[in-house]
């Protein structure tokens, strides 16, 4: 079974590289397998093709998904280098099952909003809204961060929702509100502002803030390489594309 999601993970991974290098630098070169949170498509995207110009030799592949799916294909034996979750409890399914070379550090924040179509025709003004009848919701699965953390907000607000469609990513959740199929979708603002949707912001998001904790994988094939990325996105260079597309620094920084 390892051996064969293994092999297919490897497959998905070799269509989702950022590119590659033809020198060598001392300490990096190779590949560098990174599995990342649907929400960090394309900010990793960014970050990994500038880790490759700053590392020639290097190649950054990237396997972006639910942070659940990520894990549950790490501690079955996908071959991976550096994980990168949207939620601590996530990460702690690695750690639990000591796949993680030391202990993860927190990368990025992000927060919940309402995604709505531009001119927001259903006129969402928050969470109460979403609740009325005729509007059409989409969530992220409950097992899913992003899921964890609309159920902890629709909670605190008390608002009762049976969603739409409950979707496995946050992408899968804008897609919905993209092509029509749903009025709203409650996803982090990072996304939203990559998706080219309004956000509607309200005050229960306070109780859905996510950490995103990053960490370089014991079973790496190419540990230098990892520690090496990790250490890129988390600079001031790395925090800077990331605070840019609307994740915040963590309270560390």
């Amino acid at each position: 079974m390892r051996a064969a999601l293994a092999g297919v993970a490897a497959l998905a991974l070799s269509l989702t590289g950022c590119g590659s290098g033809d020198e060598s630098t001392a300490g990096t070169g190779g590949t560098v397998t990174v599995f990342a949170a649907a929400s960090l498509t394309e900010t990793f995207t960014k970050l990994g093709r500038d880790f490759e110009s700053a590392h020639p030799g290097t190649r950054v592949v990237l396997n972006f998904a639910g942070s659940s799916a990520l894990a549950t294909q790490i501690t079955q034996g996908a071959p991976a280098d550096v994980l990168a979750a949207a939620s601590p409890a996530t990460m702690k399914t690695v750690t639990d099952a000591g796949d993680a070379a030391g202990a993860p550090t927190v990368l990025v924040r992000n927060q919940l909003v309402i995604a709505v179509p531009e001119g927001n025709p259903d006129r969402v003004g928050g969470l109460a809204d979403l609740g009325r009848a005729g509007v059409k919701v989409a969530l992220c699965a409950e097992q899913v961060p992003c899921g964890a953390a609309a159920r902890s907000a629709l909670d605190a607000a008390g608002v009762p929702l049976t969603p739409a469609t409950l979707e496995q990513d946050v992408k899968g959740a804008l897609a919905k509100v993209k092509l029509g199929e749903a009025d709203a979708a409650l996803v982090y603002r990072t996304d939203v502002r990559a998706a080219g949707l309004a956000a509607v912001e309200f005050p229960e998001s306070a109780r859905a803030v996510n950490d995103y904790p990053i960490v370089v994988l014991k079973h790496a094939g190419n540990p230098a390489g990892a520690r090496a990325f990790v250490d890129h996105v988390r600079s001031d260079a790395g925090l800077a594309v990331l605070t840019a597309a609307g994740f915040q620094a963590p309270p560390s920084r």
